[in-house]
């Protein structure tokens, strides 16, 4: 039996499951603080015993396992766990094999392992929620890499009518800062789920949304795109996101997935489990 941990930013999610992917039983958790959460995960997977466990977290997040931090959320903007030894707390508890990467990055292994890139060698995946994150798997396997993209940062072109502050504390117009759901909030003051499929809105998003997944798909050059996250819940928005990339791309279609960008980019086949999923086969090749 395997465990599987996608620690978000705003639920703690955990599984067990077996080297197949299925999930057989799963907690969640809202996400407080190592003193609350981190009992919480560990009486789970005592009760639930397991022989390896993958970890998504959220970050930004030492990933270098030749580093001494590995495994320690970094400079978070949630100070509580601001330099936190997330991993070393998790193996001093259990005693097992457990290792941490980037949660994208464990929901693009889930989804090209399972999911909608099963077919692909290289996977590209976007989430575009409460921040903007992506991750590549090339061969059903991460990069190896010492640190993480950070693809919600890529710089984005504002529309010229559009002077709504940015939601990154860093950046004036970054992806994340023009695109995540409280951007958009902080641009119509209202939630995203309160606006209609018709409003003005989603063609702002779908603009700023192709403009991050063109710069991606430029540097990457992915056979599938899988878009994920609490945004693209918004069933208006995916079309207008390929006729956005199709205009930015002005007819350069160097390779095939570009040129077919109906089949490129897709919606994740796993929802909402890509995380917990992508867990499971991360521990299965510890």
């Amino acid at each position: 039996m395997l465990g599987s941990i996608e620690a978000g930013g705003t639920k703690m999610n955990c599984a067990i499951g077996d080297e197949n992917g299925n999930i057989i039983k799963q907690a969640q958790f809202q996400t407080t603080s190592p003193a609350e959460n981190m009992p919480q995960l560990t009486n789970f997977f005592i009760e639930n015993r397991v022989t390896a466990i993958g970890i998504g977290a959220f970050g930004p997040v030492s990933i270098d396992r030749e580093s001494e931090l590995y495994g320690t959320i970094l400079d978070t903007p949630k100070l509580a766990w601001r330099f936190f030894p997330f991993l070393k707390t998790l193996k001093d508890n259990l005693n097992i094999p457990i290792e941490l990467q980037s949660d994208v990055n464990v929901a693009a292994l889930g989804e090209a392992v399972y999911g909608a890139g099963t077919e692909d060698k290289t996977v590209l995946y976007i989430t575009i929620g409460t921040g903007i994150g992506g991750g590549v798997v090339v061969n059903k396997q991460f990069l190896p890499t010492a640190q993480h993209p950070e693809m919600g940062h890529v710089w984005i072109k504002r529309i010229p009518k559009d002077t709504a502050p940015s939601n990154c504390p860093f950046h004036t117009d970054c992806f994340e800062g023009l695109a995540s759901g409280p951007a958009i909030e902080k641009r119509w003051n209202t939630n995203a789920k309160n606006l209609p499929a018709n409003h003005i809105a989603w063609e702002t998003e779908a603009n700023y949304i192709a403009q991050g997944v063109y710069q991606m798909m430029l540097a990457h050059a992915p056979d599938r795109i899988i878009i994920g996250g609490g945004v693209m819940k918004q069933p208006q928005l995916l079309p207008k996101i390929k006729q956005n990339m199709k205009d930015q791309l002005n007819g350069y279609t160097y390779y095939p997935a570009l040129a077919n960008l109906d089949e490129t980019i897709v919606l994740p086949a796993l929802g909402e489990n890509a995380g917990l999923i992508g867990g499971l086969v991360f521990a299965s090749q510890i």
